[in-house]
């Protein structure tokens, strides 16, 4: 293809999960700030700590764009015009707004690149053609469409205007995100960034006139998660996207782990490369799919790729997660004439099982834990000390920021 590679955009809840994303493939992070972000229960960064990020991104040729896409009230804007100014001076590459109030302050007061939130339900071509024509750079599709309606608004929009779609992550029962259920059941209000995820709850039926009696939407009487999606995974239908003139894939995430994120990140990043390489082929989209199913997930479902979700759309049994893998620990630091690396310990393991190293590599490194000191150089047989350093011999090259896991033993877990 003549056009530069498809943009692989990660989430970064905090700086631990941006360094995350941008040693594991990410070509651009999106986060947010302390305010008119749809994530408030994310850490995210307050103005020095967006500083950094920046450098930091910049310094390693990725892109930072900053979500914005709250549906404010009057007294959410107090503050918008300062931030702006703050974000526009530190040189952040794209405003992520789904408020056309929010829009037309930053399209005013800043040189930075406006892209429409998925927040904002665009579904159709009159709708992306508005938006470019007020000046929007970009514009993230409704999680809502087919691959059909994707290629009918990628050919019928300005070729200069960039789509954006999610191929990765939590979905949502609501259209786009735009939920009322958390604010009526616990006054936490959705389109503020403050979600309760309600609708990860169990649920049963009670008749008004018969108080006490439950009437199951199962028929095994114990309830339902009647509105809890599968998470979204287009890892094997990455092609046909970026024939149909995609810009960018998005990996949903930001209340994530730093884990989730170089997993997942680092599976779609070797997947899209295998693309241009000529070699996506039903071997390696099977391979990256076994290493997206390591990090925590739910059940995996296409959305709305091919039609509208079915019941099987749905997880009735649990709102729970499927872990198959634990991250037991980092890289800090790697001694290639001794072979000794430094371990930074983030869930306990013993000597003598069996890990998985991995990096930003294609391969993973699997080996027996052999050997293992304390910082005195004591032999241990557990790490089971938070963030305690342990020192291994490895006769493996790894670099820093490289993750150690474990597969779960579903006998014993």
């Amino acid at each position: 293809m003549d056009k530069e590679k498809v943009e692989l955009l990660a989430p970064a809840g905090d700086m631990e999960r941006l360094k995350a994303a941008v040693k594991f493939g990410a070509d651009a992070v999106f986060m947010a700030g302390d305010s008119f972000g749809l994530r408030a229960n994310a850490k995210n960064f307050d103005r020095q700590a967006m500083i950094e990020a920046v450098k930091f991104a910049h310094d390693n040729g990725v892109r930072v764009h900053i979500t914005m896409n709250i549906v404010p009230h009057d007294e959410d804007m107090n503050g918008i015009e300062d931030y702006l100014n703050f974000l526009d001076e530190i040189g952040v590459d794209a405003l992520i707004i789904s408020d056309p109030g929010i829009f037309s302050l930053a399209k005013e007061l800043t040189n930075i690149d406006l892209h429409i939130s998925t927040q904002a339900s665009v579904t159709n071509t009159a709708t992306v053609n508005f938006w470019y024509k007020m000046g929007a750079k970009r514009v993230i599709l409704a999680r809502e469409l087919s691959l059909e309606e994707i290629i009918e608004i990628r050919n019928n929009t300005p070729k200069d205007l960039e789509i954006e779609v999610f191929v990765h992550g939590a979905m949502c029962i609501s259209y786009s995100g735009r939920c009322l259920l958390s604010n009526y059941m616990t006054g936490r209000d959705a389109n503020r960034g403050d979600c309760a995820q309600a609708c990860r709850w169990k649920y049963s039926i009670h008749e008004e006139n018969r108080p006490g009696e439950y009437y199951p939407i199962e028929e095994d009487g114990s309830g339902t998660y009647i509105m809890n999606s599968k998470d979204l995974c287009l890892i094997d239908e990455l092609d046909k996207l970026i024939e149909a003139g995609i810009d960018s894939f998005k990996i949903e995430g930001r209340m994530k782990t730093e884990f989730y994120v170089a997993t997942v990140i680092r599976s779609y990043r070797q997947a899209i490369d295998a693309y241009y390489e000529g070699n996506y082929n039903k071997e390696t989209i099977q391979k990256y799919f076994n290493e997206v199913e390591k990090a925590s997930h739910r059940h995996y479902t296409k959305g709305f790729f091919y039609n509208k979700p079915a019941e099987d759309g749905q997880i009735y049994e649990t709102s729970s997660y499927i872990r198959k893998y634990d991250f037991i620990g980092m890289v800090l630091d790697y001694n290639p004439d001794t072979k000794e690396a430094i371990i930074e310990q983030r869930n306990r393991f013993f000597l003598g099982e069996d890990i998985e190293i991995f990096g930003n590599k294609k391969d993973f490194y699997e080996f027996k834990i052999d050997n293992m000191r304390d910082s005195k150089g004591e032999d241990l047989e557990v790490a089971n000390k938070a963030k305690e350093k342990i020192y291994m011999t490895i006769d493996y090259p790894l670099e820093k920021g490289d993750l150690l896991r474990r597969a779960i033993d579903e006998d014993n877990d």
